[in-house]
């Protein structure tokens, strides 16, 4: 690995606990209906962010631009580059690894949604961004999310966390050449250790889809750190919570001080 790279990459995981407490505020292009409430007031909400303290955050190039100088050089800053969702009715890339330079990022993010008939073209988009990010020594962090596609036409796409999809996701991570995976938990403790058993690069675990209550999230996290994930990258379990600032504490509490079993 270059020594640019790997400069930001040791920015990412500093904490002692060589473990990653990334909170994401680029939902907003994922959500067909409406705006989640809990980003209306985007410059409210990144300040609560920042009160809890986490290692990263994540956000698309925009925000960046209106919102991060009163934090900029306190964590690192992660650029997401990609608007899309899982059906692929929104599906198109903003940013790329030199305006992650430019803005002084840490890293640089983006997404792909596998299975399916669109999965190659996912793939193939992230490698071409992968060398993009190469020539500048931009880390890529790939969101991966494997999708389960419904039976008829009134059905939804919704992501497997199924182990064998979740495999698939990591391996195909692995392929493209990013530096660091985010995919969903397994769900199942022993599952997703022998997944990130064989995995070259570290793997953060998505905050994954809202829970009625925080107290589910945050045992959900605390068996994928049992398990090895090297951190977390969580978005509307954070923003959406009556205390942002405390749910962002309490995370970061289990991803560092949860030890692998």
């Amino acid at each position: 690995m270059s020594l640019g790279k790997t400069i930001r990459i040791n920015r990412l995981f500093a904490h002692p606990s060589k473990r990653l407490c990334s909170i994401a505020i680029d939902h907003f292009i994922a959500y067909q209906e409406s705006l989640p409430g809990g980003l209306r007031d985007l410059p409210a909400v990144l300040e609560q962010i920042m009160a809890g303290g986490p290692d990263a955050v994540t956000m698309h190039p925009g925000v960046a631009r209106s919102c991060w100088a009163p934090y900029a050089g306190q964590i690192p800053l992660i650029i997401q580059s990609l608007i899309g969702r899982l059906d692929d009715s929104a599906d198109e890339i903003w940013a790329v690894p030199e305006d992650a330079v430019r803005l002084g990022a840490d890293a640089f993010a983006t997404v792909a949604f596998i299975r399916g008939p669109t999965e190659g073209a996912h793939l193939r988009r992230v490698a071409d961004l992968v060398r993009q990010a190469d020539a500048v020594e931009m880390p890529v962090i790939l969101h991966i999310y494997p999708r389960i596609f419904p039976n008829d036409s009134k059905g939804s796409v919704t992501v497997s966390t199924a182990p064998e999809d979740i495999a698939w996701a990591v391996r195909c991570a692995i392929e493209s050449g990013v530096d660091v995976i985010k995919t969903p938990f397994t769900g199942d403790r022993a599952s997703f250790r022998d997944i990130l058993s064989s995995c070259p690069v570290p793997v953060v675990v998505a905050g994954g889809p809202q829970t009625s209550t925080i107290e589910e999230s945050l045992e959900q996290m605390r068996e994928a750190m049992r398990a090895g994930a090297r951190g977390a990258t969580i978005g509307r379990n954070v923003w959406s919570a009556e205390n942002v600032c405390s749910a962002v504490q309490r995370f970061k509490a289990i991803i560092h001080d949860q030890p692998e079993d």
